[in-house]
């Protein structure tokens, strides 16, 4: 922000440093309010004035209403007023509300007590954005003019507040909720974001089955400080990067050791089965976040904003403690293969906000989830079935580049949807492999071991459900499993494997397909199948 605006002696003589960026800054604030809707503002008002580790709960998508129960989370805030209300008005315990319950993430006594403890923790006093807002001074939106200026008008509106000139109007439900002093009362950064992300972290970090729809729960309703005129895109910005930094050095500390190991066995003991199936049993009618793509679609432009990428090339060097993000998101690699997939995964360089000297901004959690960006260096990955989750199967759908391979080895499944452009080779050398994407090997060769199962796609017939760069050696012993996408029926021939050459042969092909099974037809660079009843 220091290479953005310079604080001044007071909090209305701030001097803009790159006018370029900060008049779109406001700008953009003001075309959002004036095409707000009734709704929008109504919605803005809520998560303004619920609390933020409430509002996280709802990521957790077909698990909340359960989570809400046994943690006794509730709120005062269900509803907006149709317009400005005659008094301020904030979150508080309902008059109904069962024994015991408490606001935010809820009770620490509760059945969920350690996860709790966990969203409170991290969102302790250690986390507040107020020491940012007092040292920049950069003042709300609704407060600038486009050139990023405060002028006083002189006059008051009816609730008695200062006017100032500025297009960015302020949701009517919100009108009483504005600072009245501006010098305690600056936007950069947005502390509901930080908060809003803070408790999104703490209960992805509990609950990683909904890591991805939490972060995208946290940028929706970050988005909405923005709808609401109180905070611009700068200051939503700012509030993520603060919360990923002091999410992990929380998350990193030992002392909080225990209580990450309680937090986790808790949600997993709360929700016994398979918690990967309850929490995405969902479909966009009741859960707002069940669409991957469409959260995708939505998370990361709003990782930048209207910042411009200008220049580029600083190397990503991930934040120490920074993988502890990832550590029940992706159990089974290490340290040291969390922050890679951190570092390959990270946005370029070149976005003014985000360059600071350790690049917390440039962190892009959503993609990390879905595993490596690139391998660099060969990769060597072992899965475990028989300790369930994550550990027993798991998909990285990123494109992956770079100039080494893959080494898969243990009992569990990984499965590679990206269309990959990796140039090593990929070793299957027990387990499971599964191909989701033609290209999902990469460009070199492909090796599958005595006992492995490697797993391939086919669509329609006369597309290859894999192309494998180099060559296949298929080892004695090994099984080929066919999963059918689209109406397949007896009868049909499918190219199921394109490779430079071939060696070896299957000893055994399934088919995932109720009364159907695979005839093998070999040839020198790869492998068709005709379908017959079974």
């Amino acid at each position: 922000m220091q290479r953005l605006w310079k604080t001044g002696p007071t909090w209305d003589s701030g001097i803009p440093l790159q006018l370029d960026v900060l008049r779109a800054n406001i700008r953009y604030c003001a075309t959002v309010t004036a095409a707000r809707t009734d709704e929008e503002a109504k919605r803005s008002f809520i998560i303004d004035r619920r609390h933020q580790s409430y509002s996280a709960i709802d990521g957790l998508g077909p698990l909340a209403a359960a989570y809400r129960a046994g943690a006794k989370a509730v709120t005062g805030i269900t509803s907006a007023p149709d317009g400005t209300p005659p008094a301020r008005i904030s979150d508080a315990l309902p008059a109904d509300a069962p024994a015991g319950s408490a606001l935010g993430a809820g009770s620490q006594t509760s059945a969920l007590g350690a996860v709790v403890r966990l969203v409170d923790t991290l969102r302790g006093p250690h986390a507040s954005s107020n020491p940012s807002k007092l040292y920049y001074q950069y003042p709300r939106p609704w407060r600038m003019t486009a050139d990023n200026q405060v002028i006083a008008t002189g006059a008051t509106d009816a609730l008695g507040f200062p006017v100032y000139d500025s297009e960015v109007a302020v949701a009517p439900q919100l009108l009483r909720q504005r600072g009245t002093d501006p010098a305690d009362d600056g936007g950069f950064v947005s502390g509901h974001t930080n908060a809003l992300y803070l408790a999104a972290l703490a209960f992805a970090y509990a609950v990683p089955e909904r890591f991805q729809e939490l972060l995208a729960c946290a940028a929706d309703y970050s988005h909405t400080r923005i709808v609401a005129g109180m905070h611009s895109p700068l200051d939503v910005i700012g509030g993520r990067t603060l919360a990923t930094a002091l999410a992990a050095a929380a998350l990193h500390d030992p002392q909080y050791a225990g209580l990450k190991a309680t937090a986790r066995q808790q949600i997993l003991d709360y929700f016994p089965g398979d918690l990967l199936a309850q929490a995405h049993s969902s479909t966009v009618d009741t859960d707002p976040y069940a669409d991957r793509a469409a959260n995708a679609a939505q998370y990361t432009p709003r990782l930048t904003y209207i910042l411009p990428r200008c220049g580029g090339g600083t190397a990503m060097a991930v934040p120490t403690g920074a993988e502890v993000l990832l550590e029940t998101r992706l159990p089974y690699l290490d340290a040291a293969q969390r922050s890679e997939v951190l570092r390959t995964t990270a946005l370029p360089s070149g976005y003014v906000l985000l360059d600071g000297p350790e690049q917390w901004g440039r962190l892009d959690l959503f993609a990390a989830a879905d595993g490596y960006g690139a391998f660099d260096r060969d990769v060597d990955v072992t899965l475990d079935a028989a300790r369930g989750g994550f550990h027993a199967a798991d998909a990285w759908r990123n494109a992956i580049d770079g100039r080494g391979g893959l080494v898969k080895r243990g009992t569990g499944t990984l499965t590679l949807t990206g269309q990959n452009r990796y140039r090593g080779d990929t070793r299957l050398v027990a387990g499971g492999l599964i191909a989701g994407s033609p290209t999902a090997f990469g460009q070199g060769d492909l090796d599958v071991y005595a006992g492995a199962t490697l797993g391939v796609t086919v669509r329609r017939p006369g597309h290859p459900g894999l192309l494998v760069g180099g060559t296949l050696t298929v080892n004695l012993g090994s099984t080929l499993d066919l999963h059918l996408d689209g109406d397949l029926r007896a009868g049909a021939v499918l190219r199921v494997i394109d490779a430079q050459r071939l060696r070896g042969r299957f000893a055994a092909i399934t088919v995932r397909a109720e009364g159907l099974r695979a005839v093998p037809i070999y040839n020198g660079n790869g492998l068709s199948v005709r379908l017959v009843t079974a």
